[in-house]
């Protein structure tokens, strides 16, 4: 059965909301064992210039709620950016998973060469949808998706490879 355009992409965000989830009940448990402020850990940035641990949940969450809507010619819900602890980005990925889980895969079907516009300004773009998915959607979901690994590892929460890369389904080729 050929990989479909639903494939590329629904299981592969609600996967990684999941995996992203895990490590903020890391982090949150680190914080405590620590007694280091959450906020701390929330507020924190790899670099001046870069979003923190809480930008990177949001822009994770966007990219997969967006990404489901534009390939499916729905709208997306609309979430405040505001979280501020722990309990609520964990909620944005639980609301994140449950909107992509209204999704049906045959709203996906025939839909690869549909053309997707995204972006604002001097960055909009369009491309036709499986392009979308496999230069924009999923990279940028993998790079938000992977700062808040980083932004968690270096303020030292005791989170490896295994954790990001999540338990694997059982199925087998």
């Amino acid at each position: 059965m050929p990989l479909t355009l639903y494939d590329a992409s629904i299981p592969v965000f609600t996967r990684g909301l999941t995996i992203l989830s895990t490590l903020l009940d890391k982090a949150e448990a680190h914080a405590s064992e620590t007694g280091a402020a959450p906020e701390t850990y929330i507020e924190a940035r790899l670099a001046p210039d870069m979003l923190t641990l809480a930008g990177q949940v949001q822009r994770a969450s966007d990219t997969a709620k967006f990404g489901g809507a534009r390939l499916t010619g729905r709208q997306a819900p609309s979430f405040a950016d505001a979280e501020t602890t722990f309990d609520q980005l964990r909620a944005r990925c639980a609301d994140t998973i449950a909107y992509l889980g209204t999704l049906p895969p045959d709203a996906f079907a025939g839909r690869e060469t549909q053309a997707v516009t995204f972006g604002g300004g001097a960055f909009q773009q369009t491309l036709s949808a499986d392009r979308y998915v496999l230069q924009f959607a999923l990279p940028n979901f993998f790079f938000h998706v992977t700062t808040a690994y980083d932004i968690l590892r270096h303020r030292g929460v005791p989170v490896g490879k295994r954790d990001y890369l999540g338990p694997f389904d059982g199925a087998s080729a």
